[in-house]
């Protein structure tokens, strides 16, 4: 058997060949269609389900973000200081990656969610599914593995925080579900949320910390340079007007001994005392008496023997001088000392009734011829009686520094009668950007001195006092704030803005003492005084070069505007210096109204400076225009220890950045 030899063609043979299949198309297309259908499909099966998995890793990467993010929020800052890892932080962390991947989406199959806590409390993912291939399944490409990673940080930029805080005398007082006043616990969260922001904060960034306790008034003279304090300023004093001296003698009877006799006492009889009841609303009893002891009914309600004495009662008194001396008496005044020297001899029968709680005791006294000696001294006496001048004074403030405590009065201000068109050109106080200038009274504050403050005829208080503006000579001493010490409270001195440590919040906090009634608005007006950017600290609290600042004003109140208008307070004496208000007869509202509309006004200045406010109500509700201050979300009541503690680490996580950070 033999093998046919193939031979090679020559030129012109194969040039013939190929002309004639060129020539003859019959068979040639679809030849060719068939040819290119292989790498054609798969260019479109690859594509069609190279689209479905980016789409599918395109969701699978939000999904992990979302998860992560919940997560981390649900961590919170408070880890930093407790090291406690809240038991659902997982659950909600996978929660939110279900919701934004379900099982099963775009036909996936074999999905995985993992996360780590890492030791700079990130909290870092990988998710993972496989998606199944159409037509690259014909060439053994059954799945597309999709994998993503994702991470969440909590980070805080520069950050001012000025914390507003009540320091009135009710923080002194117990939640009822709590087991130490509310001032202790206020210390204890604010040294727990510095140690969140500043476990939690990033290399090279600033958190400042300020502090504005209130009540009553506001302790900023520290902070006050020497031109935005007036040089004198008009007090509600007194001045001497008269002084009369008047001399007489003044007598007593003393060194008693007893010489002879005896007296013998024995109970006779008991009864019911009689009860006189107060007038509603009065000092009277219903008997038309005055009263100062309670008996049930009110400070004007008391028990009395009324019943009469028996009619023996009968004792005689006989009186003998002696002698009499003189001697130099060295005063003052200088003069003589005159003594007599007496005996005196008691005979008979004496009664006398004894009140003992609601029961009447009547003793008899049987004396037998009972002698005494004593003397009889007169000295010579002088006595000295002033007579005052009551107005406002003016007086120079030029060593305020060290005679005053560094509280102060308002500057300039009006009766505001349109709430709406307040006119901060007059209302100084409500202004919290303009720099005084030196001279200028209006625009400066002015030292408190509580001791020289007198209120001149003064009638009632609570609000509805009457008090005479008009100057009064009098020997009488009229009321004194002091006399009250809560109606001229000043609380402990406010801070600036600045880094702080552990140690010096401690310190500040600690040192909080409560005291005095609540005025909102003072809180209010110096909290954004100390924290605005473009104010009278402009210079340190602008922002950083190339670093923004976020700007917070935490307030926490723990009662409702309480006022009195006897205080002495940043607008003195109120009806008598009559800057924001005279009376709720004159004003039209009640001085408590005047101080929550005027709180507003404040919160609304504050908030125009980009400043985030937040309030806190411990222990109380909150109105609406506290509410209405913070807006949603930004308001909290909590009713103790532990819901504070909720409210500051609620707070602390809004003001982080919380981010993907890959």
């Amino acid at each position: 058997m033999g093998f046919k030899r193939f031979q090679r063609l020559s030129h012109d043979q194969r040039v013939g060949f190929l002309g004639k299949l060129a020539r003859d198309e019959s068979g040639n297309t679809l030849a060719m269609i068939a040819a290119a259908l292989v790498p054609l499909l798969a260019m479109v099966g690859g594509g069609v389900d190279m689209g479905r998995s980016y789409l599918s890793q395109t969701r699978l990467q939000q999904a992990c973000d979302a998860g992560v993010l919940a997560a981390r929020k649900k961590l919170g800052s408070e880890v930093v200081v407790t090291g406690v890892i809240p038991a659902d932080t997982a659950t909600v962390g996978n929660k939110f990656f279900n919701v934004n991947f379900q099982d099963g989406s775009y036909g996936t199959s074999n999905r995985a969610f993992q996360m780590t806590l890492e030791n700079d409390l990130s909290i870092t993912g990988t998710a993972s599914v496989d998606v199944p291939t159409t037509i690259m399944n014909v060439f053994g490409y059954s799945n597309v593995d999709v994998a993503v990673e994702c991470q969440a940080k909590l980070n805080f930029s520069n950050t001012d925080i000025m914390f507003v805080l009540d320091t009135t005398g009710s923080m002194n007082e117990t939640n009822p579900s709590d087991s130490e006043p509310r001032i202790n616990i206020l210390r204890t969260v604010v040294k727990s949320f510095h140690g969140q922001l500043e476990g939690s904060k990033t290399p090279g960034t600033r958190v400042r910390y300020g502090f504005v306790p209130y009540s009553t008034n506001v302790n900023v003279g520290a902070l006050l340079e020497d031109d935005w304090v007036v040089d004198d300023w008009e007090y509600q004093s007194r001045e001497v007007k008269d002084v009369n001296s008047n001399t007489g003698t003044y007598s007593d009877d003393e060194n008693w001994v007893k010489i002879s006799g005896d007296k013998t006492r024995t109970l006779e009889s008991t009864y019911a005392a009689t009860y006189h009841a107060a007038v509603p609303g009065s000092s009277t009893s219903s008997g038309g008496e005055l009263g100062t002891s309670t008996g049930g009914g009110g400070t004007a309600a008391y028990y009395s023997c009324d019943n009469a004495l028996p009619p023996e009662t009968m004792v005689s008194k006989n009186k003998v001088l002696l002698s009499t001396s003189t001697e130099p008496y060295p005063g003052p005044p200088a003069g003589t000392k005159t003594i007599e020297h007496y005996t005196e001899t008691y005979d008979g029968v004496d009664y006398w009734t004894n009140l003992w709680g609601t029961t009447c005791q009547v003793y008899r006294d049987d004396y037998d011829d009972e002698v005494w000696e004593f003397d009889w001294t007169t000295v010579p006496t002088e006595s000295t009686s002033t007579t005052y001048r009551y107005r406002a004074i003016d007086r120079s403030v030029a060593n305020w520094r060290t005679e005053t405590t560094g509280c102060i009065e308002e500057r300039d201000t009006y009766e505001i009668n349109d709430w709406d068109n307040v006119d901060l050109n007059r209302a100084l106080d409500l202004d919290i950007d303009t720099v005084p200038t030196a001279g200028d009274k209006e625009t400066q504050w002015r030292p408190m001195y509580p001791s020289i403050i007198y209120e001149r005829e003064l009638s009632g208080w609570n609000n509805s006092a009457s008090f005479n503006k008009n100057p009064v000579n009098s020997d009488s001493t009229f009321f004194q704030p002091t006399s009250l010490p809560s109606l001229v409270a000043c609380p402990t001195a406010s801070r600036k803005l600045a880094e702080m440590t552990a140690g010096e919040v401690a310190t500040y906090v600690d040192g909080i003492t409560p005291a005095g009634t609540t005025y909102h608005d003072i809180g209010m007006i110096w909290g954004g005084r100390l924290i605005s950017p473009t104010g009278l600290f402009e210079a340190e609290n602008e922002d950083e070069p190339s670093k923004s600042t976020s700007r917070h004003l935490i307030f926490l109140t723990d009662g409702e505007t309480e006022t009195f208008d006897i205080a002495y307070g940043a607008y003195g004496v109120e009806p008598l210096d009559q800057r924001r208000w005279r009376s709720l007869a004159a004003s039209g509202l009640s001085l408590d109204e005047v101080v929550e509309k005027r709180f507003g006004i404040a919160c609304d200045e504050v908030k125009k400076r980009n400043i985030t406010v937040w309030v806190i109500g411990f222990g109380v509700g909150l109105n609406p225009t506290m509410t209405a201050c913070a807006g949603p979300g930004r308001f909290f009541e909590a009713d103790d220890a532990s819901e504070l503690q909720d409210v500051f680490s609620n707070i602390a996580a809004q003001m982080g950045d919380l981010r993907v950070s890959k």
